[in-house]
């Protein structure tokens, strides 16, 4: 594929300047991201999925006129000056359960006893609760009258035929990401299964001759794999389908049957790597890539990370990730999350984003685009972000603790205190809001 510039991947001397942008590295990339062809599903595997179809409503929600308590439907008009001081005595001419249809007719000084959901009577036009009746005071119920103690109005305690959605009416619109109400409004429409994007499968390969899978034993020189790990819970939160190819050794022959067997045997939508992109010795990954496929071997304006590759294998998309663990989670946020997010269909790929005073200053020399690891503080709507633990590309503990990542844009040298910078919440945003709230009334300001 080409390159969006002369490449410096290898040059580790290069001019910051000349390093390809953030953005310009994104748009390369989605580039080659497109949504995923639509499949049948069933609603219970849909879940997150994003629909692929409008879906016009084949019949009424709810589909007939129905009783929203339980109670006596009446006229409205019969129940005019009831109180509790004066009640309107009616005579009770039958009983409808929900799932029966009636068989008696509501006339002026009539009354039938309902219960919730059941198919409003022909002539009733109200419901009058039990609550407002003279049933609970004299704790049992007549076949024969009822009291009414209160004024009942037009329409009350009645759920109209289709109110909810009408039939023929759009019930919902293509690019909606299914959640379960979602997925109940469907069901109520009579689908079985809707016509949605399928979730990437995302294949997942982390490298080098020092990385040993978590549970392995580990010699003396190796590290263990967190890579894969934090790598496929983040495919998993972006909407993907995580398949772990475990860890390769940095050896040509090896690296290249990896990679051609996550495409032609496990038929994956995207393939994520970790590490082997940088200018070591034995940064063996971008030279697999090249032979296995058209790859660019790219130096972003981005810290942590900077070595990053993206290509095709096979026809499939791949992304070489760093392989210091915050490196590869910072760069996968940025570049591999919106491309799964465009695979799977979803309008926005952008992480929830809220502005944030920075509690303290943060050096940024370099002119790279720099994500902080963050803790959030929130009163109100108002939100204050604290750098924390050390912000070193190995250091993953510091990212465990942030609530974010607090973007200092590249011409920016130093992130004085005060200044008013976007952070991308690592998670659910209510969720973090809560917290942050609970996290000020405990400890106080955030700097403190």
């Amino acid at each position: 594929m080409p390159e969006p510039r002369t490449p410096l991947s290898e040059r580790p001397w290069e001019d910051v300047e000349r390093l390809l942008g953030v953005d310009e590295a994104l748009n390369h990339i989605l580039a080659h991201a497109q949504p995923l062809s639509a499949v049948r599903i069933p609603l219970t595997d849909a879940r997150g999925l994003v629909l692929a179809e409008n879906v016009v409503a084949r019949n009424n929600v709810p589909p007939f006129t129905n009783s929203a308590m339980d109670g006596f439907a009446v006229q409205a008009a019969d129940t005019i000056g009831a109180t509790v001081a004066t009640p309107i005595t009616l005579r009770v001419v039958g009983v409808v359960a929900a799932g029966e249809e009636p068989n008696c007719v509501v006339e002026p000084g009539c009354a039938v006893r309902i219960m919730t959901g059941a198919v409003l009577p022909e002539g009733a036009d109200a419901v009058v609760r039990f609550e407002e009746t003279d049933e609970p005071i004299s704790g049992h119920h007549s076949l024969r009258a009822v009291q009414i103690l209160h004024e009942a109005k037009w329409h009350d305690n009645i759920r109209l035929a289709g109110e909810d959605i009408s039939r023929g009416s759009l019930a919902m619109s293509s690019g909606v990401e299914l959640r379960a109400a979602h997925l109940g409004l469907l069901a109520s429409l009579g689908w079985e299964e809707v016509t949605a994007h399928r979730r990437p499968r995302v294949g997942i390969l982390s490298t080098g001759n020092e990385v040993v899978a978590s549970g392995s034993r580990r010699r003396a020189a190796q590290i263990r794999d967190s890579n894969s790990v934090t790598l496929h819970a983040l495919v998993e939160d972006a909407g993907g389908l995580p398949i772990p190819l475990g860890v390769v050794r940095d050896d040509m022959v090896a690296l290249r049957h990896s990679l051609r067997g996550a495409v032609v045997e496990l038929g994956v939508d995207l393939l994520l790597t970790s590490g082997g992109v940088s200018v070591g010795d034995y940064d063996m990954v971008k030279d697999a890539l090249r032979a296995e496929g058209e790859i660019a071997v790219w130096q972003v304006r981005i810290k942590p990370g900077k070595p990053l590759a993206f290509g095709v294998v096979g026809g499939t998309p791949l992304l070489g990730l760093p392989g210091n663990p915050v490196a590869a989670a910072v760069s996968f946020l940025q570049f591999g999350r919106p491309m799964i997010r465009r695979m799977s269909g979803r309008r926005s790929t952008e992480l929830p984003t809220v502005v944030a005073t920075l509690a303290a200053p943060v050096d940024n020399r370099g002119h790279r685009r720099h994500y902080v690891r963050v803790r959030l503080e929130r009163r109100g709507e108002e939100y204050r972000a604290l750098p924390v633990g050390e912000q070193g590309a190995g250091i993953l503990s510091s990212l465990a603790m942030a609530d974010g990542l607090l973007v200092i844009p590249e011409e920016v040298s130093v992130a004085e205190m005060g200044m008013r910078l976007p952070v991308q919440v690592l998670g659910d945003l209510p969720a973090h809001a809560r917290r942050c709230e609970a996290r000020a009334q405990d400890d106080g300001p955030v700097g403190r």
